[in-house]
Formats: C-alpha cells, structure tokens, sequence
C-alpha cells in the first residue's frame, strides 16, 4: 500500500475495549474504519446508526478486505477468530489475553509464525510513555539490580458489572483479565519470572471465579516479587486510578507498583525515585525525584504502531509471543492457586 493511504482496520467485537478501539481508528490520520464485525443486533444497529460497514462474521474469501483486524472479542474466541485472520494473510492485533489458554497462544503464534503474517497483541500499557521511561532508567542501571518488586490492584467493581454471567464464572476474574497486565509489565520492566506461588479466594462474593489472589515471584535475575490483588477493594491503588491514561477512571495520583534496586527505588506511575544522598544506610538521608509526563492514552499509540506495522512492515512492538510468555505466567498461577504448590517456568 502506499505511503499516503490510509490503514483501513476491521474492529471484531464491538463492546466496550472495541468501541474504545473505533473511537481512536476515526481519531487517527494514519488509519480508517473498514468495517465492524459482530453478529449482536446491539453492534448492527450501532453501526447503522453510524454510517459503518457491519459483518457479522469475518469472511476470508471478501474481495474487499480490511488491511488489519482487531480481534475484541470475549477470550474464549480469540483462537478461533484470530486464526481465521491468520489463514486469510491478513494481519492482526488479539486484545489480550493473547488466548485463554497457553495451547491456544502456541498455536496463534505458530500459525502466524507459518504464514508469515504479523501477530500483535493488545498489552497497550507497554505503549503508555510513563512505561517507556521507566524502562530506559532501568535498563540505563539507575537502580541498580533488581531485588524485589511489589504492586497491588486493589479496585471496588459495582455489582452491575457481574450481572453478565461469564463474569461470575471461573477464568473471567481478576488473574486473567486484570492481572495479566501487571504481569506482563513487570515481565517488560524487570526481567523474566522463574518460579510463581499463589493463592486465590472468593469468600467476598462467593461466585465460582476468584475475587481476590496474593503472588509471590522469581526471577531470573534473582529477584522476588510480590502481588495482591482483588476487585472487591476500595482504594486508590491499580493502574487504572493512578496512571490517569483513561479519563474513565478518576485519577488518584498514587503510586501502585515499586521497583526496588541497589542503588534505588522506583514507583509508579509517579516516576518517582528514591535514593540516599550519600551513603546507602538507613540512618542517612533519602531524596526522592519525581518525573512528571503528560497523561496518554497507549490506545492511540497502538492504533498508530499497528498502522506502521501494516504499512511500513515495522515489527509489532507486543508480538504474539510476547503475549504467549504472559500467558505462562499467569496459567502458571493459576495452577499454584489450584495446588498449592509452587509452579516453575522453563
């Protein structure tokens, strides 16, 4: 395609993460609604209402193809709908998790791998300029090694929002949906995870999926980490109440996660790092430093990355094994939940 055209993306599933994924494809000069793609009369008569192109299922043998799909559908269909993507030689960005199981991701990544079309997956965060910086002071030695991470998402979701019944039902709580962010920015931000323990609870609304969970990790490099997390808390402390990168949540300005090295510490999103003014000992002075970038939404980043990855054959920046690695940890806590016993990863 040329330099000038416009990326025209297809949008499969149109609830709530699809619609926000429409709204940033209209806002973007780089890129074009081609179609959205569900069988709801709900995404039917939005798109009627709009003007919009509707399918109700994605037909590999159309003549007039999108350049690139966002697959937004509900997890269990990721698979399914991303190798239909896959076969037709277009390319594609799977919200994440990549799949609902990691044999699932296996054979997403293998299948792109074998056809040669680009994978990409929905770990937006990674896009959020906030992360960026955190990563360069990192791998710049700003804290030294790593010894120990610790983050929480602590959240209070209405009760409204389990009156959909997958919700309340095993793998829809939040270690798949909501902790498989955090895992994959601490994977992107400190290094590989070896070894995982985990219990979960769901004593707070008894329904079959989870409500709370506490991790511990390994590292590769030998560091250790932490993680609690629950949707039934409130408190100012997840990424979505303190990175202020969707106007949908009001910001707190807290920090949520720490990163703690040698030489020094680091939270975020505040940017902040803390450090003795001379000697490391805890009878001397601390200075903290703060950084403070303007508010981002990642989404529009991705949109614009995936339209370069069309156009200009750039490499996704969250490839489908990035997704995959993800994935293993977080099956891997599952199955430390489910055990009790610890879960090593290759």
């Amino acid at each position: 395609m040329t330099s000038e055209a416009p990326v025209r993306l297809a949008v499969m599933g149109a609830g709530l993460i699809g619609r926000r994924h429409i709204e940033h494809i209209l806002a973007a000069p780089s890129a074009a609604l081609h179609s959205i793609i569900d069988p709801s009369p709900e995404a039917r008569a939005l798109a009627a209402e709009r003007g919009w192109r509707w399918q109700a299922g994605f037909d590999g043998s159309d003549p007039d193809q999108p350049d690139g799909v966002i697959v937004a559908t509900p997890n269990a269909m990721h698979v399914a709908h991303g190798l239909a993507v896959i076969e037709a030689g277009i390319p594609v960005l799977i919200e994440k998790p990549l799949a609902d199981t990691v044999s699932g991701a296996e054979e997403l990544v293998a299948a792109a791998k074998k056809a040669g079309v680009p994978l990409a997956v929905g770990h937006h965060r990674r896009h959020n300029p906030i992360i960026t910086r955190a990563r360069a002071k990192i791998a710049a030695g700003e804290l030294g090694p790593i010894v120990a991470v610790h983050g929480f998402f602590w959240i209070a979701k209405p009760d409204g929002y389990f009156n959909v019944n997958w919700r309340r039902e095993p793998g829809a709580g939040p270690i798949l949906i909501n902790l498989i962010h955090e895992i994959d920015l601490i994977r992107h931000l400190c290094g590989e995870i070896t070894e995982v323990w985990a219990i979960a609870a769901n004593e707070q609304r008894g329904f079959a999926v989870e409500d709370s969970a506490a991790v511990m990790m390994r590292f590769v490099n030998g560091a250790l980490g932490t993680f609690t997390l629950s949707d039934a808390i409130p408190a100012p402390w997840s990424w979505e109440l303190t990175s202020a990168e969707n106007p949908a949540y009001p910001a707190t300005g807290e920090a949520y996660l720490m990163i703690g090295g040698r030489d020094a510490s680091l939270s975020l999103p505040r940017l902040e790092i803390w450090r003795h003014k001379a000697t490391k000992s805890w009878w001397q002075p601390m200075v903290g430093e703060r950084e403070s970038l303007p508010p981002a939404d990642p989404l529009r980043a991705q949109i614009a990355q995936f339209c370069r990855v069309i156009r200009n054959g750039e490499p996704p920046f969250v490839p489908g094994r990035e997704g995959l690695e993800s994935l293993r940890v977080i099956e891997a806590i599952r199955q430390a939940a489910a055990t009790g016993q610890s879960v090593r990863l290759a």
